[in-house]
């Protein structure tokens, strides 16, 4: 179940960094650790440093992918989003965090970019 799991969430990254560059993002890194912690997408869009963090479920039967950024997820990507900052020795730049959230719908996905979530 866990290797499911850990292959639906790597083809919804894929499926994510597609969608978000054909939207006009640079993507700078994919799985960008820091401490404990991920972001999924580091990407840029014009002049702002964007933090996003992909959700893809087979249905909403248990809900909506973006239930799923609880307030622990947010203040973890908040930390390695701070430690990004750190480790790129960058001051200021204007950032924000967005959520892509997919959901199979008859097996096909139906993406949603929900800018500035959190």
């Amino acid at each position: 179940m866990a290797a499911s799991r850990r292959s639906q969430g790597t083809a919804g990254e894929d499926l994510a960094v597609r969608f978000l560059e054909e939207e006009g993002f640079s993507i700078l890194h994919r799985n960008y650790r820091y401490g404990h912690g991920e972001i999924d997408i580091v990407a840029k869009e014009g002049n702002e440093l964007v933090f996003v963090e992909v959700k893809t479920r087979r249905s909403s039967t248990w809900g909506e992918p973006e239930e799923a950024v609880t307030p622990a997820k947010r203040l973890q990507i908040r930390r390695v989003a701070e430690g990004y900052f750190d480790e790129h020795d960058i001051d200021e730049y204007p950032c924000r965090f967005d959520v892509v959230a997919i959901t199979f719908k008859n097996g096909k996905p139906e993406i949603r970019l929900i800018r500035d979530a959190f």
